[in-house]
């Protein structure tokens, strides 16, 4: 099942099938690690649901729910 990375629940983990976005999002997200094939776990998410963080490659990265948003995941 493929979620947008955004949609996740604290706990939720998958694998990174696409990312999304235009311009200079897109090269951040890539720039950060955000990379189709890396696996991705939602830690925690702020009181209002922005921003997230994650667990990626081995370091928590956090990332606003636009930039969430355009990252596709597909769930294990």
């Amino acid at each position: 099942m493929i979620k947008l990375l955004s949609d996740f629940a604290v706990g939720e983990g998958g694998r990174i099938v696409k990312v999304g976005g235009q311009g200079a999002l897109r090269r951040r997200l890539f720039d950060m690690g955000v990379t189709p094939g890396a696996d991705v776990t939602l830690r925690k998410k702020a009181p209002l649901g922005d921003p997230i963080e994650v667990t990626l490659r081995g370091y928590e990265l956090t990332l606003r729910k636009t930039e969430a948003a355009c990252v596709e995941v597909e769930v294990l």
